[in-house]
């Protein structure tokens, strides 16, 4: 069992995240912001980054918690809108560890944690 802080604003689509990942045995807390995210990652194995919410608020709260060094030793696990392949880009290059479209992180969400933390 994995402990993961996941940055959804969308609360549906977190919700569904959530679900699918407690249901793989996986203890998640949902936060809906950089602040939340920075007090809850303490002790975390994944953090998963909902990158649909806005065009660069999720990347802008990975690049602050990875300059306060809260993600050291954290893997990160992001979901972006299909259409938009530039924000998968910039994930990537940001170092998010897999990024995966939204639609891919729903159906698939508790496969690809085991698989980044296998």
């Amino acid at each position: 069992m994995a402990r993961v802080v996941a940055l959804m604003p969308d609360l549906l689509f977190g919700s569904n995240v959530q679900g699918a990942l407690a249901a793989a045995g996986h203890e998640v807390q949902l936060v809906g912001g950089e602040e939340a995210a920075h007090a809850a990652l303490p002790g975390a194995d994944l953090f998963v980054l909902d990158l649909a919410a806005d065009a660069d608020g999720g990347l802008a709260a990975l690049h602050a918690l990875r300059a306060a060094d809260a993600l050291e030793g954290v893997r990160v696990l992001a979901a972006y809108a299909h259409v938009e392949a530039d924000t998968k880009a910039r994930a990537q290059a940001a170092g998010v560890d897999l990024v995966v479209p939204r639609s891919r992180m729903a159906r698939e969400g508790a496969t690809l944690v085991e698989r980044l933390l296998a």
